[in-house]
């Protein structure tokens, strides 16, 4: 059909209009850093060149597909017009689609028309007007969980009603509207409005076509996955051999200041309190205060609650005590200081309160000032009792609300349920100071048991509440994580220096290696397992979250994989603390909260595990490459090696791709059925699909030859494992975007 030098010139423009495709993608998420959205879709997402490229994409790829007679790999090729398939749903939407936004409020006049872009209306082909709104709440707090709008579609004498509400979309006439936002008031919602009556359905058939297309492309018999499988090179197994262990005791100080007993203070903790938007144990509230101004669980050998509790019934001995981490030079000068913790003492000098606002500093010195500030908040809200809301009392409406012993309480409370607010904490101090146990743990129960009567139908179970409670005691994540990079590091640099002395069969060290990692694995699906049962979804909307998966999926990995090249046990456990140690690098263990409406789908989930599994297969290519360019300068004898690690790489690379495509494309699917719109160009997105196209680029070796060379390829895989790094933490941290959560 064309000749071989007319397949050359396709090829190149296909590639090239690739490439010069991420090249402008990583430009636009710049360019909307730094001149903001509008100018990034004016001069790139939005322009007719970007477009044009991605159409000279679609169709150099289909005739260069054609040329090579790709149908005969069928899933392989059916791989590749699904991709095409979804360009073509993108174009048909931005050509044919429309979107927008209507402001809705109860017995105002029906809306005829929605607000596209500024100021531009659309007409409507019919009037839409609210019937009813409502607010659902998380079980016993104020925190909403779901807003529904009933709207009633009024069409030339024909009515129609349905609800809108997170994740739940209304369709009439193609027109779809979903919940956006609604007034402070409860009385008026704000509903975006799509009309794609084309787009979606090619879009999804694109989506499908690609789901059918992987897993067949993993089950056929003579892909180039399967035939990796059976590649000599993994035939030939070394053995991973070296292990050290790494732990450090911190040493506990001879005086301590007075202090609950141990047992008296975890009666305390047991208590229920309203913290978060929700009801969790008071000893979650202990644990969160120690570590925020600590930066531990425990001081000086006592636990959170003895903290705690210490600052709420001894403040006067405590205010002594250097429990404050200040971690900035600039805020420890101005308190006078020498160190890393200050006493709260050493807040006020002679002229009052030292770290009052001036109005001069960096950025960087005002946000060290302002979290100094915020410890010192929390403890003036912990000694004055304002943060203890473990009261509930009845409000209007018979909904409940929590109070602490000093707010203002409903009015219309009975005497006896007033007094007991009032007076039961002022009680438990003067049994306090009596050191009486007995008593602190009687009044104690009696707090308790007032709560279960009063609050009982909107209290935790008592096996969530105890799971919360196991949960708050397994805090070893950081020691773990020093741990796993220790063991991680010292097996890497053994490995490296045994790579070609082959030892056939297990040894005793590597299966207490495998098993080792087998119990860690146990233990990070426990904090996981109990943290989502706490919170009620699956624990992965934060950065912490998401980086403990990882952590886990790193562990489960090495365990498919070290079968084919045992080096992989010892980059199980450097991912495994990297990941763990990254998760610590922000709050160490940020609060558990309510899911925001948006949030609460199951495809956020699918969405966030499938991209995390992928993040952790690229990191395994990552640093298969790290090791192939460090046998290059320390073996002479290195080829074997390195082929070897090539061929276990573009295993593992088949999955990591498909992973990160479906992870994608699941989330687009998430955003369609949330907002309306399954691709904005937001910086995250961006970036996963530069990602997606890098690291399918290495997939192409039949056309791109370079990556048939070994060495090649893994510096390839050092240098895209950039793109994953920014992907997730340069969005997050620098970027910014509806997706970042750092």
């Amino acid at each position: 059909m064309f000749t071989t030098k007319q397949m050359k010139l396709i090829k190149r423009i296909a590639f090239g209009s690739a490439g010069l495709l991420v090249l402008l993608m990583m430009t636009a998420t710049v360019v909307e850093k730094l001149q903001g959205t509008g100018t990034a879709w004016t001069a790139i997402y939005g322009s007719p060149f970007f477009t044009i490229l991605w159409g000279i994409l679609a169709v150099c790829a289909l005739v260069y597909l054609i040329s090579r007679r790709m149908q005969r790999d069928f899933f392989t090729f059916l791989l590749h017009i699904a991709f095409l398939v979804i360009l073509a749903g993108a174009l048909t939407t931005r050509l044919c689609g429309k979107q927008g936004s209507i402001h809705l409020r109860m017995n105002d006049t029906p809306v005829s028309a929605f607000v596209t872009s500024g100021t531009e209306e659309e007409p409507l082909p019919f009037d839409v007007r609210l019937h009813d709104f409502r607010i659902d709440y998380y079980k016993g707090s104020f925190a909403p969980m779901d807003f529904t709008s009933r709207i009633r579609i009024e069409d030339n004498g024909m009515q129609a009603e349905g609800e809108v509400s997170m994740n739940r979309i209304f369709t009439y006439r193609h027109y779809r509207f979903y919940q956006s936002a609604y007034d402070k008031d409860g009385q008026g919602t704000t509903l975006a409005v799509s009309y794609d009556p084309w787009g979606i359905g090619i879009t999804y058939t694109g989506y499908a076509l690609l789901l059918l297309s992987v897993l067949g492309f993993f089950f056929q018999k003579d892909s180039m996955f399967r035939r990796l499988l059976r590649h000599p090179a993994l035939r030939n197994k070394t053995v991973l051999l070296g292990i050290a262990l790494f732990s450090s005791v911190a040493g506990m100080a001879s005086e301590q200041p007075k202090h609950l007993s141990r047992e008296a203070a975890s009666a305390v903790g047991n208590l229920y309190i309203y913290y978060h938007d929700r009801i969790c144990p008071l000893q979650t509230l202990a644990k969160d205060f120690t570590v925020k101004l600590y930066g531990k669980t425990t001081y000086k050998g006592l636990t959170a609650e003895q903290v705690f509790t210490g600052w709420f019934f001894y403040y006067d001995d405590w205010k002594a005590e250097p429990v404050i981490r200040i971690k900035s030079q600039e805020v420890q000068r101005r308190l006078g200081i020498g160190g890393d913790y200050a006493c709260l003492n050493d807040f006020f000098g002679t002229e009052g309160y030292k770290l009052k606002e001036n109005g001069t500093g960096s950025s960087q010195y005002k946000r060290e000032w302002n979290e100094a500030n915020e410890k010192f908040n929390l403890i003036s809200m912990t000694a004055t009792g304002s943060i203890l809301k473990i009261y509930p009392c009845s409000i209007e409406h018979n909904r409940m609300s929590w109070f602490a012993p000093v707010d203002d309480l409903p009015k219309g409370l009975p005497d006896d349920q007033w007094l007991f607010v009032r007076k039961s904490l002022g009680l438990l101090s003067e049994q306090v100071m009596k050191k009486n146990d007995e008593a602190i743990i009687g009044l104690t129960g009696k707090i308790r048991k007032y709560q279960q009567k009063t609050a009982g139908s909107v209290l935790p179970s008592d096996a969530r509440f105890d799971a919360e409670k196991l949960y708050n005691r397994l805090n070893y994540t950081k020691p773990l994580a020093m741990a796993c990079l220790t063991v991680g590091i010292l097996s890497f640099i053994f490995y490296c220096r045994r790579m070609n002395r082959p030892v056939c069969g297990k040894t005793r060290v590597n299966v207490f290696l495998l098993a080792a990692l087998g119990i860690i694995a146990v233990y990070l699906l426990s904090l996981i397992g109990l943290r989502g049962f706490v919170s009620g979804h699956l624990p992965l909307s934060n950065g912490y979250e998401t980086m403990q998966f990882l952590a886990l999926c790193a562990t489960l990995l090495t365990f498919i994989f070290y079968r084919k090249s045992e080096s992989v046990i010892a980059f199980g456990y450097m991912l495994c603390g990297l990941a763990l140690l990254v998760a610590m690098l922000g709050e160490a263990n940020p609060p558990i909260t309510q899911l925001m409406p948006v949030l609460a789908s199951p495809l956020l989930s699918l969405h966030v595990v499938t991209i995390m599994i992928a993040y952790s297969l690229t990191a395994f290519i990552m640093l298969n490459g790290i090791m192939a360019i460090v046998l290059r300068y320390i073996h002479k004898d290195y080829q074997d090696a390195v082929v070897r690690l090539q061929v276990m790489s573009r295993l593992i690379l088949y999955p990591a791709v498909f992973c990160l495509a479906l992870g994608i494309f699941i989330g687009a699917v998430w955003a369609n059925v949330s907002w309306g719109r399954y691709w904005g160009w937001d910086p995250k997105e961006t970036w996963a699909l530069i990602t997606l196209f890098i690291y399918a680029a290495a997939l192409h070796a039949s056309s791109l030859p370079a990556f048939r060379r070994p060495m090649f390829f893994h510096w390839f895989a050092v240098i895209a494992f950039l793109s994953v790094l920014i992907t997730y933490f340069g969005v997050n941290f620098i970027l910014g975007g509806i997706h970042s959560y750092a």
